[in-house]
């Protein structure tokens, strides 16, 4: 069995400079760490309990297969947050029949990003009895 001590999901953008801005300015995401020089430079960002590293260039986007989940206390406010910002919202905040609530968004290179909402009565927060 293979121990894994820590993860982080990795992006190789188009346009590194254009995906810290979003990542790191529009998105807000603290950055972890850095390395390297030049715009090719690595930057990572927390992502509540995980890591978003953004590093190196790609003549192509990621494949629509990859898509991000993050969640937020308030799908609602994030959404008013993020359209002030220009940011490319999919999909305002809707309540779906599993109970979260969840908005999406897409990154420079149309990564798209789940921002969601886990309601106080959801299984994944109550948990009777405990």
């Amino acid at each position: 069995m293979v121990h894994v001590l820590s993860s982080r999901t990795l992006l190789t953008p188009t346009d590194p400079e254009r995906a810290r801005a979003f990542y790191g300015k529009l998105l807000g995401l603290s950055v972890y760490r850095e390395f390297g020089t030049g715009p090719e430079r690595g930057t990572v960002y927390f992502l509540g309990g995980g890591f978003l590293e953004i590093s190196g260039r790609s003549e192509t986007p990621p494949s629509p297969a990859v898509r991000l989940w993050l969640q937020v206390d308030d799908a609602t406010a994030a959404h008013e947050e993020l359209r002030a910002k220009g940011v490319d919202i999919l999909r305002a905040p809707v309540k779906e029949p599993w109970g979260l609530i969840e908005m999406w968004i897409s990154d420079p290179d149309g990564v798209r990003i789940a921002l969601v909402e886990v309601p106080a009565d959801h299984p994944m927060r109550y948990r009777p009895g405990v």
